[in-house]
């Protein structure tokens, strides 16, 4: 683990990508705020057997990451490399997921903040969604990569930096 710091606070990166089902998954990283911990994954969690892992802390809130295979929108080939934006727009991307990662469909409202970025020539989508979830995603290869963050309002004034600088430091190197 790498540490470094920032907003104040100490950080941890954070790297996965060991392979679901058939295929090999793609590498991904993201910075983790000192006192979180890896909690086990179950497939009874909405997100089911998307599920990659989870982290929380009591004080700050929790996060997950999805990977879920691209043919969930598009039917491509076993070594396909996709990118998000050939998926879908970011309205599409997040109200697919919304049910898995909020526990019911988005309201027409519920979404705060969209942006797209590029980088290294990976697309990424970002969003605040009501009342205190961030989240980051983007596809390499034939998966997509969902980061969600969560907080209640007690976690998200205390943490909230935090929670924005680690929806941002989710990496996934393009193939």
């Amino acid at each position: 683990l790498l540490l470094f710091f920032k907003f104040n606070s100490l950080f941890l990166s954070f790297k996965g990508g060991h392979g679901v089902g058939w295929s090999e998954i793609p590498r991904y990283s993201f910075k983790v705020a000192a006192g979180w911990d890896e909690t086990p994954v179950s497939i009874a969690d909405l997100a089911g057997t998307e599920l990659d892992l989870r982290f929380e802390n009591k004080e700050e809130g929790n996060l997950f990451l999805v990977v879920a295979p691209v043919l969930r929108f598009r039917d491509v080939g076993v070594n396909a490399d996709v990118r998000i934006d050939g998926l879908g727009t970011p309205d599409i991307i997040i109200a697919g997921f919304a049910p898995e990662i909020f526990g019911a469909p988005l309201s027409e409202d519920d979404v705060l903040v969209t942006e797209t970025a590029q980088i290294d020539g990976v697309t990424y989508y970002y969003w605040e969604v009501k009342p205190h979830h961030l989240v980051a995603a983007t596809a390499v290869g034939n998966r997509l990569f969902m980061l969600v963050l969560n907080a209640n309002g007690r976690q998200w004034r205390k943490a909230e930096a935090n929670l924005r600088a680690m929806q941002k430091s989710f990496f996934v190197p393009k193939l």
